[in-house]
């Protein structure tokens, strides 16, 4: 069996990393992330590669693919520390907006539209946070929302049922974290009217799965952009007389670094590859996805940082970026330790 990429999404990943190296390089995302300039405005850039409309049905106006091709986006988005929205907009909304929302997938395709997430408390709880649904209204508050500054936002109650609320309805402010290449912010509801999507618990697992094989993509391109730095930093940097890489200690410490991450590729296809072609397996490779992703981004991200010495930490390199993008997806939507445990639920072998 040959379980790789198409041509078609070789082809994606290609272009998109073309782009991304020519048009949204180092200093931009510097810029984007100091709000020196226009996040929006790279978003709309990407317009051109479809991202926006990649899940959304062929009849709505996109293009109709699969969450494999997502994946291969995600990781290109996070090799490249993209400071733009794409997990709610571009993965979550159109799967839970896929039945009887026309109108909101066509103006997702065409970029039009941004939907946020307030899914944190409906992953693990929070003091003082979480929401409660009466009557049709929200209440309550939502932390860590992702993709903040959309129009409209999904969310998830203390039941786990799925609501769509627009943003004009809500208290908000952004959330400072430690990536400022994501937009993350605070919503307050007041009893604020909000449209029921699902009362089905698992749609909203369906939808989180999801989200966790998405942010594992991102963290499998971040350490991979910082596995690529640390080893071209290798064969120039020189001590000695001769490149540091040429040092035993400094190629075990590389090598380490390939053989932990290139069997992850593999795991975060297959996830992607689950949530469209095997479901019944889909929520466990999706927990064992993102938690081990995290736990070897972060390997990955401390040891890339150690090979470039005491110019790691410098803000002229820019490592900090990647580092700290990884450490934000290891958090987001659940910790390794919590990922494992629902894991262990979902095999039985945990209350």
């Amino acid at each position: 069996m040959d379980f790789g990429l198409s041509e078609e999404q070789s082809l994606l990943q290609d272009s998109l990393n073309a782009y991304l190296r020519d048009q949204a390089g180092l200093e931009r995302v510097r810029r984007i992330a100091a709000g020196e300039e226009d996040g929006p405005a790279l978003q709309r850039e990407l317009l051109e590669f479809g991202l926006s409309g990649l899940l959304v049905a062929e009849r709505h106006g996109g293009l109709g693919l699969k969450p494999m091709d997502a994946v291969v986006a995600a990781e290109c988005l996070g090799y490249h520390v993209t400071p733009a929205p794409f997990l709610g907009s571009s993965v979550v909304a159109p799967l839970a907006l896929a039945a009887g929302q026309t109108e909101r997938l066509q103006r997702l395709a065409a970029g039009e539209l941004c939907i946020g997430l307030a899914f944190a408390e409906a992953v693990g709880a929070r003091a003082d946070a979480g929401l409660v649904a009466k009557g049709g209204k929200l209440s309550g508050k939502s932390l860590y929302v992702l993709d903040y500054g959309a129009e409209e936002y999904l969310a998830a109650d203390a039941e786990r049922r799925l609501y769509l609320v627009a943003a004009a309805a809500l208290e908000h402010q952004p959330l400072p974290t430690v990536d400022r290449t994501r937009s993350v912010g605070e919503l307050v509801f007041q009893e604020t009217p909000a449209t029921l999507l699902s009362e089905d618990p698992d749609c909203l697992r369906t939808l989180i799965d999801a989200a966790w094989v998405m942010l594992a993509a991102d963290t499998l391109g971040a350490a991979q952009s910082m596995l690529d730095q640390a080893v071209a930093y290798a064969k120039e940097r020189r001590q000695f007389n001769r490149p540091i890489g040429s040092f035993q200690a400094v190629k075990h410490l590389c090598a380490e670094m390939a053989a932990q991450l290139e069997p992850c590729r593999a795991l975060v296809w297959y996830a992607a590859h689950a949530l469209s072609e095997a479901p019944q397996e889909a929520h466990l490779i999706a927990c064992h996805a993102k938690a081990h992703l995290a736990e070897v981004g972060t390997f990955v991200a401390r040891t890339a940082t150690e090979v470039h010495g005491g110019m790691g930490f410098t803000d002229l390199l820019g490592l900090h970026y990647w580092f700290k993008r990884i450490g934000f997806n290891r958090q987001a939507l659940g910790t390794p330790e919590l990922l494992r445990e629902e894991a262990a639920k979902a095999q039985n072998l945990a209350a």
